[in-house]
């Protein structure tokens, strides 16, 4: 079913069935507007804990709180009603244990009304995974490079180049399905291991930076369409957002300051 077709919301149940079908499209949102223009032409929308960088100026993902998700996923929700809807956990609020992932998982899926998480992490997220997949909570995953340990990254870099790397990985990928996660986001690895990751693992890989051998691709919304300041080298520009958003603000400037703008009864509606 295409995202163009369908008049339902998609859910978690609906992702994992196009594991090796028509590619999943998924981007990013963080708020009401662009969520519903996004809506109708995507499987999945994202609220990822990216919004820490794109529109709060912080240098990383890690200082986004739960509350901070709950206030972008709300809103994205109310501006939705074709596609699935993830929340990203943020560091911090399942990292603990099973039961405070449970916990502030079901936070926010009842404040916010989406469709499932996504927390960071394989073999060592397992148990969580499970955890909450086994109490009714969708889970995607995510491994290869994962934003949220930057600290000790030490840099946003490729990941899996050598062999040792590239067996945890694989390692990570599966041990996230076998939880029992509907889906994985792979991030910043090169086309061989992702599509073997693709081919070894039952459930939908989402790769971001990683082929175009996935089951589906994710981008940052503001990435794609030119309006990030820096965007990754594998990102496709497919507009440019900025030198729009630039020339109509200075045109209306331009306006302003020649006293071109609308008069007042012009603006509003006479009475009769």
């Amino acid at each position: 079913m295409s995202a163009q077709t369908s008049t339902k919301r998609l859910t978690a149940r609906d992702l994992l069935n196009r594991k090796g079908g028509v590619p999943i499209s998924m981007l990013t949102a963080y708020d009401f507007g662009m969520a519903r223009l996004v809506d109708p032409h995507v499987d999945c929308i994202l609220v990822g804990d990216s919004l820490g960088m794109v529109h709060h100026g912080f240098t990383s993902t890690v200082p986004v709180t739960l509350d901070m998700m709950i206030l972008h996923g709300s809103a994205v929700v109310r501006g939705t009603s074709h596609a699935l809807v993830v929340v990203d956990m943020p560091f911090g609020s399942y990292e603990e244990s099973p039961q405070v992932a449970f916990r502030n998982a079901t936070r926010v899926m009842q404040a916010t009304g989406a469709g499932a998480v996504k927390l960071e992490g394989g073999r060592r997220m397992a148990e969580t995974i499970r955890f909450l997949a086994e109490r009714g909570i969708p889970v995607m995953g995510h491994v290869g490079m994962t934003p949220q340990a930057i600290h000790a990254l030490g840099s946003f870099r490729a990941v899996g180049r050598s062999d040792a790397e590239r067996a945890v990985i694989m390692a990570d990928a599966q041990a996230v399905a076998e939880a029992g996660a509907f889906a994985v986001v792979i991030e910043a690895i090169e086309e061989p291991l992702a599509a073997e990751i693709t081919r070894a693992i039952p459930i939908p890989t989402i790769g971001i930076g990683g082929s175009a051998q996935c089951d589906g691709q994710v981008l940052v919304l503001d990435d794609m369409l030119g309006i990030s300041t820096r965007v990754p080298r594998f990102v496709k520009k497919f507009a440019d957002l900025a030198s729009v958003v630039g020339d109509a603000v200075q045109s209306y400037t331009q306006e302003v300051q020649s006293r071109r703008f609308p008069a007042p009864e012009h603006t509003y509606p006479r009475k009769e």
